[in-house]
């Protein structure tokens, strides 16, 4: 069916840069722009962000990609979509201007709190509630910080929001949230998809009041204003989606279309995606959530603290002869350390690194957990410490997929994407420690605001489905196969990975109870 719309927008208000896409019925990106958003950090373990500046920044990508089409053509948008990083704690008042900054999901000031909380309800009973395990980038203990931090603002507070709500209320002037979010800030019941009542008692906040009323991701929660219009060159009257999660919109854009497949959006952290079909119980180090795509009934995301991050810390602390010796040859760094990696043996002599140097999400989800080498020898070279980093790294995915087999997950493939998947080092290593084959996928597929667009045209009748958005806009570029003798020595060595670490564990969180003391 005609619906007169050429285009659709997807948005995604990162971590690190707010990004646009201008997506057309043939699946082709038409335009894109972002922008960086500049981080806050006041204090130890803190993190901020500006709301205003989010805004400021949002219009003038949106007049950019509208811009880009012409504004004619701008008038054919049949709708935006939204999503953002979980899980932000951003303050507004009755008229929805900012009373504080917004602290980001990498903020951890709030671990007394979380700890509080938790033994309030108890901690089995939370992790009833919530279907998953409490950690500090959630959204309870941030309120509460923010309660006895700064109880003047906190009179004056009537919403907490996300910053996709928040960019969807200027478009809009409509106050909601989407239910994604909604079920990952762990506020929410995940049985009953109500605020948790047991949790807005031991914060002694009233969650029912604070937080917006929820949507779904793929619903029209309103359109946009005249006034947003001349802000952003949107067509007024335009549709806006409730949005959702930078994690659901990136595994719309891996283009995961059966059970079996497997995702990874690989940038400076990981996302893991693979669908089941069957709900995994709520108690478990990895929980199913509903997925919008027809043929997968459930699925599984779980993020990855430090991926590409561990590469860039190596090479902004470590590396610097292989900064001189890429220069020397007059190629990008990541090119060089690659090409380096590939001169150590598979396994390199039993070397091991393990990536947890902001901590460990899924599946260990804790703060106290370390980067760590285990197995260096004086023989070694340079080459095995890079190779290393690839293999600790893939070994932590391993660890995820495994887990997310033993709750039911259908895994034959992985398919990657984002800036990771340009290392075919790293892909060839993936292939062989997972033993799987790898699909990479094109440059456009994987990227975050390509999810939001096929969900907007989704629903504006761009395309027949979203499947049918998927077939259109996602390409495998190549098929990695797994090395059989690299198979042999990862299947040898990964178990020690698992179990040094195991071993580990109640040190490390006693390591981390001691500084904290010192501090």
């Amino acid at each position: 069916m005609d619906t007169g719309y050429t285009y659709v927008i997807g948005m995604d208000m990162g971590t690190t840069n707010i990004k646009a896409i201008v997506l057309r019925s043939d699946g082709a990106v038409m335009a894109e722009a972002s922008l960086p958003s500049t981080h806050y950090n006041p204090g130890l373990n803190m993190q901020e962000q500006d709301a205003e500046e989010w805004w400021e920044h949002v219009c003038t990508i949106l007049q950019s990609v509208t811009g880009q089409i012409g504004a004619d053509e701008a008038q054919k948008i049949g709708g935006i979509c939204i999503s953002s990083h979980t899980v932000s704690m951003l303050p507004v008042d009755e008229d929805g201007k900012p009373l504080y900054r917004a602290l980001t999901v990498q903020d951890g000031r709030s671990y007394a709190e979380m700890e509080e909380i938790v033994e309030k309800v108890g901690a089995d009973r939370f992790v009833q509630i919530v279907g998953g395990q409490p950690a500090v980038a959630f959204l309870p203990w941030k309120i509460l910080w923010y309660k006895r931090h700064e109880p003047q603002l906190y009179a004056k507070t009537r919403w907490y929001l996300q910053a996709s709500s928040f960019i969807n209320y200027r478009l809009t002037g409509v106050m909601v949230s989407d239910l994604d979010q909604a079920l990952r800030t762990q506020c929410m019941d995940r049985d009953t998809l109500e605020w948790s009542s047991e949790i807005s008692e031991a914060m002694g906040v009233d969650l029912n009041q604070v937080l917006p009323e929820v949507k779904l991701s793929q619903e029209v929660i309103g359109h946009v204003t005249p006034e947003a219009s001349k802000a952003t060159g949107l067509p007024a009257g335009a549709p806006v989606l409730g949005g959702c999660s930078d994690a659901l919109a990136a595994m719309a854009a891996i283009g995961l279309n059966r059970l079996g497949e497997c995702g990874e959006s690989s940038g400076t952290t990981s996302l893991v995606f693979a669908g089941s079909a069957i709900k995994s119980p709520s108690d478990v180090p990895v929980v199913t959530r509903p997925c919008p795509i027809e043929s997968i009934p459930w699925i599984f995301d779980a993020p990855i603290q430090a991926s590409g991050s561990a590469l860039k810390w190596f090479i902004d602390t470590l590396a610097g002869p292989e900064k001189e010796e890429a220069q020397r040859r007059g190629v990008n760094i990541y090119t060089y350390l690659n090409e380096l990696a590939l001169e150590a043996p598979a396994g390199c002599g039993g070397l091991l690194f393990f990536p947890y140097l902001q901590g460990g999400r899924a599946p260990l989800w804790n703060n106290y957990a370390s980067g760590m080498f285990i197995g260096m020898r004086l023989e070694m070279t340079r080459a095995e410490l890079t190779r290393s980093i690839f293999e600790g790294t893939a070994y932590a995915l391993r660890h995820v997929i495994e887990t997310l087999r033993e709750e039911g997950a259908q895994i034959d493939c992985l398919r990657v994407c984002g800036g990771g998947a340009r290392s075919r080092t790293w892909n060839m290593i993936k292939a062989s420690v997972l033993n799987l084959p790898v699909q990479v996928l094109n440059q456009t597929s994987g990227d975050v605001p390509v999810g939001d667009a096929l969900m907007a045209a989704n629903i504006s009748g761009m395309f027949g489905s979203l499947e049918e958005g998927v077939e259109k806009s996602i390409k495998v570029d190549e098929i990695i196969q797994p090395d059989p003798e690299w198979v042999k020595i990862y299947d040898k060595l990964y178990p020690y990975f698992v179990k040094m670490y195991k071993s580990l564990d109640a040190d490390l969180k006693d390591i981390d109870k001691t500084l904290e003391g010192l501090r």
